[in-house]
């Protein structure tokens, strides 16, 4: 693989997706899970134990929650992510141990600080619609690389597209760099999250997004 996705979702948008029991969805950006691009469960037999991540659980249950499951002592969605991406991720020395990806990840995340800097650029929730290019120009601007941003697509009736998971790209030395593929360098990490029929897509820039802040 040749680079990382951190990848944020915005947990009402994951709300709106699905019909799991989401309780209080948290009011900022959370951790979806970090990603090497290309390669999935690297290897099966390097199975998740949540006692090696016991010292970033505080965080954990913050920064990185299972927001379709309210419960607090779930641990199916880090299971997931490590069994899917943290195996792969693996091979990179820094990210070779559960502790380490979980930790890394976090801090990646508080780097990136993705709550604060849309703040900053005076972009959130509300029941406006937002220019999927300001909020990417924004991003831009304030990171020098270019994010995937998906959405939910309008369903039918709507106009708007609903803002649901921004995802920032890392080389293999943690540098933020562009997620844009190189032309003709086709993307296969697609849409990891599907939930019932719905699943989020690339916005599209021309149709105007939506920021919810609670779950309608």
């Amino acid at each position: 693989w040749k680079k990382l996705y951190l990848a944020h979702h915005w947990p009402v948008t994951v709300c709106k997706m699905s019909d799991h029991d989401c309780q209080d969805p948290p009011e900022y950006w959370t951790i979806h899970g970090l990603w090497p691009d290309k390669t999935e469960e690297c290897n099966r037999t390097w199975h998740f134990n949540v006692t090696e991540i016991k010292d970033l659980m505080s965080d954990m249950r913050r920064y990185w929650p299972d927001v379709l499951h309210s419960s607090l002592n779930r641990t199916q969605f880090w299971k997931h992510e490590w069994e899917k991406h943290g195996t792969c991720a693996a091979t990179l020395p820094v990210l070779n141990s559960q502790k380490k990806y979980f930790g890394k990840a976090l801090e990646l995340y508080q780097h990136v600080d993705l709550n604060s800097c849309l703040l900053k650029a005076g972009i959130k929730p509300s029941s406006s619609y937002y220019q999927m290019n300001a909020i990417k120009e924004a991003l831009t601007r304030f990171y020098g690389v270019t994010p995937k941003i998906q959405c939910l697509p309008p369903e039918e009736g709507e106009k708007a597209q609903t803002i649901g998971q921004i995802e920032f790209c890392f080389t293999k030395e943690l540098q933020l760099r562009n997620c844009t593929a190189p032309k003709g360098d086709s993307d296969p990490m697609q849409a990891d999250l599907k939930l019932g029929t719905e699943e989020l897509s690339v916005c599209s820039d021309t149709l105007p997004t939506y920021y919810p802040s609670q779950v309608q």
